[in-house]
C-alpha cells in the first residue's frame, strides 16, 4: 500500500483542481466582458445612425413635436405605391415619415385611390408630387392641433417650414383647399 502522503499525478482531486484553473485562466474576467458589450451596443448604435441616415436627424418624432424648437425634421421621400411605407407620400395631403402615417390636418387635397373624375387623378397627382417636392426641400415641423388622429388612425398635424404651412403652398397653387370640416368634389 503507498504512502498516505503519496498522491500519483493522475489522482481525481488533482486533475481537476488542474481543468479549474485551466478555464479560469481562458475566461475573460466580469468587467472586460462589461466593456465588450458597452463597446459593442456604442458601436451598434453608431452604425444604425450612419445607415439610417435618410431617417429622422433625432432618434424620436415625439420628442421633436414636444420641444418645438423649429424645422428639425427630415427625410428623403419618395412614394408609397402599395401599403404603409417609411418615409413616402401617399396622395397631396397623407404621408409616413419615420414609420408613422400623417394626414396635413388643414387642407383637403383631391382624390387618388380613386379618383372620381380625370380632372380629380390629375389634381391628385400633381398635388402628390408637390407634396414630395415641399417635403424634399429641407427640414421640417409637425405641429400638433387639438386632435391627434383621423377616424383612420392617422396623425393630424400642421407640416410647417420656416413657420409657414405646405398648405400655404399646394392651395396657392390650385391643388388644394382649405379644410372646411367635410370634403368637397373635385369633379
Amino acid at each position: 500500500m503507498p504512502h498516505p502522503s503519496f498522491r500519483p499525478s493522475w489522482h481525481p482531486r488533482k486533475a481537476h483542481r488542474g481543468a479549474a484553473r485551466f478555464r479560469r485562466r481562458r475566461r475573460p474576467s466580469f468587467g472586460i466582458g462589461l466593456v465588450l458589450v458597452a463597446l459593442g451596443g456604442f458601436l451598434g448604435t453608431l452604425a444604425a445612425l450612419r445607415l439610417n441616415s435618410a431617417e429622422p436627424a433625432i432618434a424620436s418624432v415625439e420628442y421633436a413635436l414636444t420641444r418645438r424648437a423649429g424645422d428639425d425634421l427630415h427625410a428623403r421621400f419618395g412614394f408609397c405605391h402599395s401599403g404603409g411605407g417609411r418615409n413616402c407620400v401617399v396622395d397631396g395631403d397623407t404621408f409616413w415619415f419615420a414609420g408613422e402615417k400623417y394626414r396635413i390636418a388643414d387642407i383637403d387635397t383631391p382624390e387618388t385611390h380613386p379618383p372620381r373624375c380625370a380632372e380629380e387623378a390629375r389634381l391628385g397627382e400633381a398635388a402628390t408630387e408637390r407634396l414630395r417636392e415641399w417635403l424634399n426641400e429641407g427640414a421640417f415641423s409637425l405641429e400638433r392641433i387639438d386632435r391627434e388622429t383621423d377616424s383612420y388612425g392617422r396623425k393630424l398635424r400642421v407640416v410647417t417650414r420656416g413657420g409657414v404651412s405646405v398648405s400655404m403652398a399646394l392651395v396657392d397653387e390650385g391643388l388644394a383647399r382649405e379644410w372646411a370640416g367635410y370634403r368637397r368634389p373635385w369633379c
